[in-house]
């Protein structure tokens, strides 16, 4: 439904802005237009003067494309928004489960350990990466006031007050 969703909003903003498009140059085409009329002199030096009769229809053909320009071009705006809108409250969601869930692994291994959390035990535990895993513990580190120790082999180990 989503692919459908997003050809109809590509479809109509493309259709929307091709004919605002070309009502913008209709009218362009037609203020050149006057610009350029010249007048032809008669074989005795007179002017002769000739109403265009094309400007009616220009001036209709512009407005008729913008009439449907507009809402077309609304409506595939409105379209891409939603979906946009909708898009973000997806991610939104999702950062928020993985957020909870890691949380939640955050605080068993707490309970387990008596306070003490290691990298390696955290990212195996959680299944992140290492350095994923060394970020968020970190800022754990800081919320709580954790202490840190190293190891001879320079493996830090997080120790929270339980």
């Amino acid at each position: 439904m989503k692919t459908a969703e997003k050809l109809a909003a590509g479809w109509l903003l493309t259709m929307g802005f091709m004919f605002v498009m070309l009502s913008a140059a209709e009218v362009f085409n037609k203020t050149t237009t006057e610009k350029s009329i010249t007048l032809p002199l008669a074989w005795d030096g007179s002017v002769e003067f000739s109403t265009p009769s094309t400007t009616p229809v220009i001036d209709n053909t512009a407005v008729e494309r913008l009439i449907f320009g507009i809402p077309t071009l609304t409506l595939g705006a409105w379209l891409a928004l939603g979906l946009y809108r909708q898009s973000q409250q997806e991610k939104k969601a999702i950062n928020q489960q993985v957020s909870d869930r890691l949380q939640s692994i955050f605080y068993q291994m707490l309970q387990e350990n008596h306070g003490r959390v290691t990298v390696l035990g955290f990212a195996m535990k959680s299944q992140i990466p290492a350095p994923h895993a060394r970020q968020y513990l970190d800022e754990k580190a800081k919320d709580f006031n954790a202490n840190f120790k190293v190891n001879e082999e320079g493996a830090v180990s997080y120790h929270f007050d339980v």
